[in-house]
């Protein structure tokens, strides 16, 4: 099976998601979290759906994962002025802290991951890789 393009993706998927859940779960934080806490912080507040299409993210899930950042300190929801029956994200200046300090860690992932490959081959994993989701995501 290891001839199989498929197969090795999902071998080296698995990998790389156990060591970001114990990177991450080493200080109380989820996937979630870190790309929430990301996508705020680069493209600023906006609503829940909004939040859900950035990320990915399904809203059952999202809102389990927002409460609990709420609860950290790390966003805040306000009403949008445009439409009060719905709520606005926004970053804190703790959230900012910890989207870094995730962010970081997200990094250092990679570079557990990617440990025998050379800056230059991980730069062409990372294209090769973006050209497969590009295709699938546009339905080619």
């Amino acid at each position: 099976m290891e001839e199989l393009p498929s197969w090795v993706l999902s071998q080296v998927s698995a990998q790389g998601h156990r060591i970001i859940v114990e990177r991450f779960g080493a200080v109380g934080a989820r996937g979630y979290h870190y790309r929430l806490l990301r996508s705020l912080a680069t493209e600023g507040p906006a609503s829940q759906a909004a939040l859900g299409r950035r990320t990915g993210i399904y809203l059952s899930d999202l809102v389990g994962a927002l409460n609990e950042l709420e609860s950290a300190g790390h966003v805040q929801r306000s009403p949008d002025p445009a439409d009060r029956r719905r709520n606005i994200v926004g970053l804190t200046e703790r959230g900012r802290e910890r989207a870094e300090e995730l962010s970081e860690r997200a990094h250092a992932v990679q570079d557990e991951l990617l440990a025998p490959l050379s800056g230059p081959e991980r730069e062409q994993l990372t294209g090769l890789l973006q050209r497969l989701l590009e295709h699938h995501r546009s339905g080619g």
